[in-house]
């Protein structure tokens, strides 16, 4: 396999030629927000087989490991290849992502003049952005729609070692850049499941709506292998400068809001949510602080104080839940520390099973009931994620339970073996107004579904 990767390298290296580095302006009003359509990949139709859900449930178990990996090893230096709102803002979808292939959340960006559009995975656990590139040197994955060709884009760069932007790899993919002996500035974004992407840092025009950035940084990749299902490329909004939320803040400030559709995998989808870049003044958010984990500052952490089942506190002393939890778009299900699990699972296993006889694990889900979605959450209790602050989750039946095959009906929370880390996945945040503003380092929470 290294042959292969030298190969690959071998080719990016000896096809490369020098740029110039060429810095163009960008508008400095942040008067208006930029309001985008946010999917889940369950509404993309497609004529193939939806990803099994039990498949979906294994690559989310890969991404909490690769999470849990960051938090406890020293940054990469090896090329190894491994994986707010108003009237005027501009709208552009947010959907959910099972005929992706994927259990997470998509929206549609444009690369390039003339325009081409892609569909591309958004991560607030990741940095970098790249997308597929012809000619795909390497391997390209089945993806929904046509791989960005740069040579059709009369503004496309790929940049040089020399930049500032190749500079920031390291910390962005935890990855050095590959710049012998071209001076090609070539990335490795590596990941913890083996998934990678391998190609140039590059800058072209980025269309989001109506809204452009004339010099958008991300990688053209070259060789893309691994868990991305059938998406174009990944968009990070972590907080490293090359993520696509600081290069967006120049013009719409350091703070970004969504909102998750419902979907489940039987193909119920709610209505669309959205993707807002920009200050968000809803009165209705309550603030917890955004807090740092030193090993990766990156990530967006918040404080939970405690689970409460039917309006109770679980059984658990204060210390279970001093880990450091995580907020994380890219996972699907909640990581709780196992005393905290195993305190959650009791509570709502013994109101549940009253009702309906339990069934099999599914995957990492261990308590399943024999029942739909629709049925069980009749009897699901209220359950509440309280933060430190003003800040909470009143967690509806579909944030609580999951159908995750057609009879079978299962809590929608696991244990995280590794002690240093809860997570905070997206079924749970599915259907409630999210801010990250970062001008003021707080997390804000709002209920009443995506408008």
């Amino acid at each position: 396999m290294w042959l292969l990767f030298s190969l690959l390298f071998a080719f990016l290296l000896a096809r490369t030629s020098s740029v110039r580095d060429i810095h163009q302006g960008v508008d400095q009003s942040k008067d208006h927000p930029l309001r985008l359509p946010l999917f889940h990949v369950g509404e993309l139709q497609t004529s193939e087989t939806p990803l099994p859900f039990s498949e979906a449930l294994s690559q989310d178990d890969a991404r909490v490991k690769f999470l849990n990996s960051r938090l406890t090893k020293k940054s990469s230096n090896s090329t190894k290849l491994g994986r707010l709102f108003d009237e005027k803002s501009v709208n552009v979808p947010l959907n959910p992502g099972n005929p992706l292939g994927i259990g997470n959340y998509y929206t549609r960006i444009g690369l390039g003049n003339p325009t081409t559009y892609h569909l591309v995975v958004v991560d607030t656990g990741s940095s970098f952005s790249w997308i597929q590139c012809e000619p795909c040197a390497g391997y390209c994955h089945t993806q929904v729609g046509s791989l960005f060709n740069p040579s059709t884009s009369n503004t496309y760069q790929k940049l040089s070692c020399d930049t500032t932007q190749c500079s920031s790899l390291a910390k962005a993919t935890l990855n050095s850049p590959v710049c012998e002996p071209s001076n090609e500035c070539i990335y490795t974004a590596s990941y913890g499941d083996q998934s990678f992407s391998v190609g140039y840092l590059s800058k072209d025009s980025l269309s989001l709506g109506a809204e452009s950035l004339p010099s958008f940084v991300f990688g053209c990749g070259q060789d893309n292998e691994g868990l991305f299902g059938k998406s174009a490329g990944l968009v990070g909004l972590a907080k490293n400068e090359l993520s696509m939320l600081s290069q967006l803040s120049v013009k719409y400030g350091k703070a970004f809001s969504y909102c998750l559709p419902t979907a489940t995998p039987l193909g119920k989808i709610g209505s669309g949510g959205f993707l807002s870049i920009g200050t968000n003044t809803n009165s209705a958010y309550k603030f917890t602080p955004m807090l740092s984990i030193s090993k990766y500052p990156e990530l967006y952490s918040l404080k939970l104080s405690y689970i409460s089942v039917s309006n109770k506190p679980l059984g658990v002393g204060s210390t279970a839940y001093s880990v450091p939890t995580i907020i994380d778009s890219g996972t699907v299900i909640s990581r709780l520390g196992v005393s905290v699990y195993a305190a959650l699972r009791e509570e709502l296993v013994k109101i549940i099973s009253s009702k309906y006889k339990m069934a099999e694990a599914f995957s990492i889900l261990d308590a399943c009931f024999v029942g739909s979605s629709d049925e069980i959450s009749t009897v699901v209790p209220s359950v509440q994620f309280v933060f430190e602050g003003e800040a909470e989750l009143n967690l509806a039946p579909h944030n609580v339970i999951i159908e995750v095959e057609k009879g079978t009906t299962c809590l929608a929370f696991a244990g995280n073996s590794n002690r240093g880390m809860a997570i905070i996945g997206n079924q749970q945040q599915q259907a409630f107004n999210i801010v990250y503003d970062l001008e003021s380092s707080r997390i804000g929470f709002a209920a009443g579904g995506c408008h």
